[in-house]
């Protein structure tokens, strides 16, 4: 009798302890989870998450920065798994998957008419990213397109003309040639093979070619207009002009232009902040060069709910929050990339005086959208390991590709017939 006594008493005092505990760290707040991946827009999140608080004073925000490596396996898991954050980023390449596999909410039914929230008012291009069936998925948040970024000093140093809107694949290559130094391990230019939108997507389409068909029946990989773009690619690593696909895994192609030991480097405007940080006045940027036509791939960020999420409600009053017109302008202040919503795209253009950002702007109206189908994330797969290992062997890039787009149209083809 006196055990029960004894261990009734033990129980009563971890119970009482156990909520002197939860209310003195104010547990008791409903919490809301949200992940995404880069740091650098912290600041303007920070700020949607204060205002979001004053009207939800008792809701506390959990923010969590997942390195983009590390992101969709740890994303995934959680939601299989039943959990997960509440509100989270979504891109292209991911959206159909998540979306077709229930792992999202369908945010049309909560935008209501007298709502502040209006589709309308985002780039058309986002809002049909994240859209099935007329169905909004992930509320747009930024842009972004793809630009040339060059080192001033480094063309001042070699005495090349700077990059300008006449700029044509021929000239990358001239210019590369003179601004390459293997003595100090300079690079002229980053022909990118590790990395898509960046890259050889924009070769394609520059060459006259398509990543996949419109109607997303057909991939475009083993057209002359492809093999075209990657010819070029790999002559520019043939002549050193370009790291090689061995050094682009070592060191990515972004740290080597940050180190003064890259001259161009073909980025999306994201980069911009962490770029202008570490070259400050000698950074500049111009529209890529074009092919046989001009062409740039443009993407977007949206915010995603999850479809398990327990206050759906309160999780839309925050990708409201996240979305506004004033987060759109902290992130355009921010300089961190073009936001989503059309009204505030002009204040990103003053947020690095030194640097014409109208160069991505122009690219968003002619550009071309980044290319996803429902199982991109598995096409993609087969891309990028078949063409990584053509170079890193050596071996054909022409067959590479031929069976890049054999896997691809049978992919492609399941989806269709789904």
């Amino acid at each position: 009798m006196k055990k029960l006594i004894s261990s009734f008493f033990i129980i009563v005092l971890v119970v009482f302890l156990s909520a002197c505990s939860s209310s003195s760290s104010g547990s008791d707040k409903e919490v809301l989870e949200v992940a995404l991946w880069d740091e650098n827009v912290s600041d303007a999140v920070d700020a949607s998450i204060k205002s979001f608080n004053e009207e939800h004073p008792d809701v506390k925000v959990n923010v969590t920065y997942t390195p983009y490596a590390n992101y969709w396996t740890k994303l995934k898991t959680s939601l299989g798994g039943g959990s997960g954050p509440d509100v989270f980023w979504m891109n292209g390449p991911n959206f159909y998957k998540y979306s077709t596999d229930g792992l999202i909410k369908n945010l049309e039914p909560f935008i209501k008419e007298e709502d502040k929230f209006k589709k309308d008012e985002y780039v058309p291009a986002v809002v049909d990213l994240y859209s099935m069936e007329g169905e909004l998925y992930a509320a747009p948040y930024f842009t972004d397109s793809v630009g040339l970024y060059y080192n001033k000093q480094l063309f001042d140093d070699a005495g090349v003309d700077y990059p300008d809107d006449s700029w044509t694949w021929e000239d990358i290559e001239t210019a590369g040639e003179k601004l390459t130094n293997p003595d100090e391990g300079i690079f002229g230019y980053a022909a990118h093979t590790t990395v898509n939108q960046q890259g050889y997507y924009n070769l394609i389409h520059q060459a006259g070619g398509y990543v996949i068909s419109e109607d997303k029946t057909k991939s475009g990989f083993d057209s002359p207009e492809s093999k075209e773009a990657f010819s070029f690619i790999k002559n520019l690593i043939d002549k050193g002009i370009s790291p090689s696909t061995q050094k682009q895994i070592e060191t990515e192609s972004k740290q080597l232009f940050m180190s003064n030991k890259l001259a161009m480097l073909p980025a999306i405007s994201v980069n911009t902040p962490e770029l202008y940080e570490s070259l400050g006045e000698n950074l500049a940027v111009a529209p890529l060069p074009k092919g046989k036509q001009e062409a740039s791939i443009v993407h977007g960020i949206g915010w995603s709910m999850n479809d398990k999420v327990e206050n759906e409600d309160l999780a839309w009053d925050l990708i409201k929050s996240l979305t506004s017109e004033q987060a759109n302008k902290d992130i355009a202040e921010s300089g961190f990339s073009i936001p989503a919503m059309q009204s505030t795209g002009e204040i990103w253009l003053n947020s690095v005086p030194s640097l014409d950002l109208q160069v991505f702007l122009d690219a968003q109206k002619n550009g071309v959208a980044y290319p996803i189908s429902k199982r991109t994330s598995e096409w993609q797969d087969i891309e990028s390991k078949e063409i990584q290992s053509a170079f890193l062997e050596g071996t054909s890039i022409d067959d590479a590709l031929d069976r890049v787009a054999e896997e691809s149209n049978r992919i492609l083809e399941e989806e269709n017939s789904e």
